[in-house]
């Protein structure tokens, strides 16, 4: 039997601050990134987005792009919390992105500057990792695939400790495509609600740190524990129309978990606001038997921003998790799903101490994973 992998450390730099507690602690004011964007280099029209402002950041002395900073800035500060280190032969880096130097496509960069995996070089050479990272880019699952890998990694014996960073930015390229497919809503997204248009854009990075030294895990520390992957096989760009095989994803998770749904406090669902998405993921968490189980979708704070989103909504799962409350889904307000959920639109307590974590994307895929606080 392999022995419990723990998330002893994290990160979120969005535009609600450069900290996990700080964000954290804006989410649950009910704050939002989102604002309306007027940047030609973006779009022809105002957009509303969740924009960082690169003024609040901290500069880095070294050379890097944009995607590089983001990423390197989140990994410093996780790791800052512990001491794993990526110059350790135990340690993997993960990199979970979609797009990641794509924004650099504009100025005419060659295609090597575009490659995922020379991006994920770079940033772990800033760490002097000994170990050729890794790059999960599966769509808008890509977050939360990243963080299943690295538990089946340690699982595996073949690793002691992984980082895993999500991040993507905001770019011409991924804006234009969303706008061809009429998908960015003209105001802030409402996920799950009857009056939702559609989603927002978002950019940000996050860290988290995995090990199975339980000597390096507090009574706080999160375990990872079972997870499921499905795909529709449906379209390119639409989800299930039944729901079926996220439900599937979900109900392997809770097995492998050996968790009911009556130990959830919530879910933590992927919730982009789009008409087809959040149709799909009602009629899944109904028929895996979750329409009592309080959920959320995080998208109305941070936009969708891609292969961050799975990674930046664990973390926000995981002091959710800690502080025993639910976080709010903002601006829902009538039901506009067949399935039946329980959207949660305030900040409530919950003496519970497992969360599920789903994702979505194109291509049909589907992710879900259990978290829990670890037993004193």
């Amino acid at each position: 039997m392999s022995s419990p992998v723990y998330i002893i450390a994290d990160n979120v730099t969005s535009p609600l601050g450069t900290t996990a507690a700080e964000n954290y602690a804006r989410v649950s004011r009910g704050e939002s990134g989102i604002s309306l964007v007027s940047d030609p280099h973006l779009s022809p029209t105002p957009i509303y987005a969740a924009r960082i402002d690169d003024t609040t950041l901290p500069a880095l002395a070294e050379a890097h792009t944009r995607f590089d900073r983001l990423c390197i800035l989140s990994v410093t500060d996780a790791l800052a919390h512990t001491a794993i280190r990526l110059d350790d032969p135990d340690t993997i880096f993960i990199l979970s992105t979609t797009k990641g130097n794509i924004e650099l496509l504009a100025d005419g960069a060659p295609d090597s500057e575009l490659s995922l995996s020379r991006s994920a070089d770079r940033i772990a050479a800033h760490f002097h990792a000994v170990n050729k990272p890794i790059v999960v880019s599966n769509a808008c699952i890509s977050g939360v695939l990243a963080i299943i890998t690295a538990k089946r990694l340690i699982n595996s014996g073949r690793y002691k400790h992984a980082v895993v960073t999500g991040a993507d930015v905001l770019s011409r390229f991924v804006v234009s495509g969303f706008q061809s497919l009429m998908a960015i809503s003209d105001e802030p997204c409402r996920p799950f609600d009857k009056a939702r248009k559609g989603i927002n854009l978002g950019e940000g990075a996050a860290t988290v740190v995995l090990t199975n030294d339980i000597s390096q895990a507090g009574p706080d520390s999160i375990q990872v524990l079972g997870e499921g992957l499905t795909n529709d096989a449906n379209h390119i760009s639409g989800p299930s129309r039944t729901g079926a095989e996220l439900a599937d994803a979900v109900t392997k998770a809770l097995a492998r978990s050996d968790a009911s749904v009556a130990d959830l406090s919530f879910i933590s669902a992927h919730g982009t606001a789009t008409l087809y998405n959040d149709e799909m993921e009602s009629k899944a968490f109904a028929q895996a038997g979750l329409s009592a189980t309080p959920l959320h979708s995080l998208k109305g704070y941070y936009g969708h921003t891609l292969g961050a989103a799975g990674v930046i909504e664990t973390v926000m799962t995981i002091h959710s998790l800690r502080h025993r409350k639910i976080l709010a889904s903002l601006r829902y307000t009538e039901n506009g799903v067949p399935g039946s959920v329980t959207v949660n639109t305030a900040v409530i307590s919950s003496d519970k101490d497992h969360a599920l974590k789903t994702a979505s994307g194109f291509g049909g895929c589907n992710a879900a994973i259990v978290y829990k606080v670890r037993a004193i």
